[in-house]
């Protein structure tokens, strides 16, 4: 039987090119990011093109946008960002593969510009210079030569084509799927190679880690006051009320964790001052350093949310440092720095007080763990951390608030924002399921500064009855509670806590929001009796 002229027996399936030619834009794309990581071993990190890109990328992000992810992320916002980075690069990426394929100049024109725009981010970084430029720039050029290769390469249409009167020899120049496929796989491949060498021609290059881990901290002139007995919740589940470093939440703007070199970090005291003062890392060690327990909390900290945690702090008052410098009469404000230009502004009668605002360098008994500011941060109990708590602190600019702004000001957020006063329910939590009879309630309350009065249960949405406290360290740490409920009935149960400090009285009902200056009401978890 012979097949129809209209229905040949044999039909060829015909792709279009566009899905070869995006895969081979995207795989350019990565091979600039990776040849450019590559590159940047042998220069300083602001050369990264990723960071630089990322941290752009979060600089131009709206502010609903990072309040979203930080809410729904938490600690794992960066993760989240870089995921949707990729996305969007692969998008872009894909389109100009596909321009290439239909005209080549347009292809090498969309790449020259992403090659741009990812220059003018690492060179407007913080700190950052010309020179930094050179990785992206040679990425760029390797990345051209790799789209050139793969859109050759890219196939007009499935293998099983018809060969329209080709000769024999044109078709076995023709680019097929196989010869893509292998090109894109080694391309991958080496791309993985150049950015895991890349990675660790720099570890291998960076002394921060091998100092840090040789760097014996002195000891305090002033230790901690020692620690009252009973200061943890006993019921089973609550918060350790001291927390461990490795647990202790991150929030932070910095994508790749700064790594400073502190045999030649230095300190800046500057602005409305008499005495410019600066201050080397030794300097600091050799100064009369100071240990306090302290309660940091997050001001973008849901109800009920664990972006808060106490750990023992060593370090010298910033007081002294402004007592040196002897700041103008009518200076109020004082902007700190970070290397990765992070700012923030801080009251300067916080700094001024007794309440032993720190530029720490040690957190329970070692060194400042990289994530959390090693070298030297600031610590400011009574303050949320985005106005005082500067992580790689390099500068401090004794100013004014009408005359200066700081990083999360400038985008909505409160100038001035003391820590409101909350109760967080820890146990049980929230959908828990628990066996019948009395059921045991506990969790934190704090309100630094103040300290913390008593808590109060509700449960139910029934009349309010006072928890029991804990010990308490100090008015500048967090303070635990616990409860015990009557026998509940099987079935779903609420409970509530508010707290109360001794200068604003019972913690507010009022919900708000974590813009622009902390979330407030009281927390309810549901959970379930069996």
């Amino acid at each position: 039987m012979t097949a129809s002229p209209k229905y040949p027996a044999h039909r060829p399936r015909n792709l279009p090119a566009l899905p070869y030619a995006a895969l081979a834009g995207i795989l350019a794309a990565g091979t600039v990011l990776a040849a450019a990581e590559l590159a940047g071993a042998f220069f300083t990190a602001r050369a990264r093109p990723l960071i630089a890109l990322g941290s752009t990328f979060i600089d131009f992000t709206p502010l609903w946008l990072k309040n979203f992810a930080v809410e729904t992320f938490g600690t794992n916002d960066k993760a989240a960002l870089f995921a949707g980075m990729a996305l969007t690069i692969a998008v872009l990426a894909g389109c100009a593969g596909i321009l290439a394929r239909r005209r080549w100049e347009l292809g090498v024109a969309a790449v020259l510009i992403m090659g741009a725009v990812i220059v003018a981010c690492v060179v407007t970084r913080a700190g950052a210079s010309p020179v930094d430029a050179i990785p992206t720039v040679l990425g760029t050029a390797v990345g051209i030569g790799v789209l050139r290769g793969l859109i050759r390469r890219t196939p007009a249409a499935e293998s099983g084509e018809s060969s329209g009167g080709r000769s024999p020899a044109r078709l076995r120049n023709h680019p097929t799927r196989r010869g893509f496929f292998t090109a894109a796989g080694l391309t991958v491949i080496a791309g993985t190679a150049a950015a895991a060498g890349g990675r660790a021609i720099g570890a291998a290059r960076n002394t921060t880690a091998s100092f840090r881990a040789a760097l014996k901290l002195p000891a305090a002139a002033q230790t901690a006051p020692a620690l009252p007995a009973g200061l943890q919740s006993p019921v089973p589940g609550v918060t350790p009320w001291l927390t461990p470093n490795a647990d202790f939440y991150r929030i932070d703007t910095a994508l790749s964790v700064p790594e400073i070199d502190a045999e030649t970090w230095e300190l800046r005291i500057h602005g409305m001052v008499e005495q410019e003062v600066r201050i080397s890392f030794a300097e600091l060690l050799d100064a009369d350093l100071v240990e306090r327990h302290l309660t940091l909390t997050c001001v973008s900290n849901p109800l009920g949310g664990d972006l808060a945690g106490t750990a023992k702090w060593l370090g010298l008052p910033v007081r002294e440092l402004l007592a040196r410098a002897r700041p103008a009469a009518d200076a109020d404000m004082v902007l700190s720095t970070s290397v990765d230009g992070f700012s923030a502004s801080t009251p300067l009668e916080v700094l001024q007080d007794d309440r032993d605002a720190l530029l720490a360098v040690g957190m329970n008994g070692e060194p400042l763990p990289p994530v959390h500011g090693y070298p030297v941060r600031m610590v400011v109990p009574g303050l949320y951390g985005f106005v005082s708590a500067s992580k790689w602190i390099v500068d401090m600019e004794v100013t004014r608030f009408d005359a200066q702004t700081a990083y999360w000001t400038d985008r909505g957020w409160a100038e001035k924002a003391p820590v409101k006063t909350m109760a967080r329910v820890e146990v049980p939590a929230s959908f828990a399921r628990v066996p019948a009879g009395p059921v045991d309630v506990g969790g934190t309350a704090w309100s630094q500064q103040r300290g913390i009065t008593g808590v109060e249960v509700s449960i139910d949405n029934g009349d309010w009855q006072p928890a029991v406290l804990a010990a308490e360290a100090s008015v500048n740490t967090w303070r635990q509670w616990s409860f015990r409920t009557e026998d509940l009935s099987s079935g779903n149960h609420t409970v509530r806590a508010r707290a109360t400090d001794p200068q604003d009285g019972v913690q507010t009902g009022a919900r708000a929001d974590t813009v622009p200056d902390g979330a407030s009401g009281w927390q309810s978890v549901q959970f379930m009796v069996e």
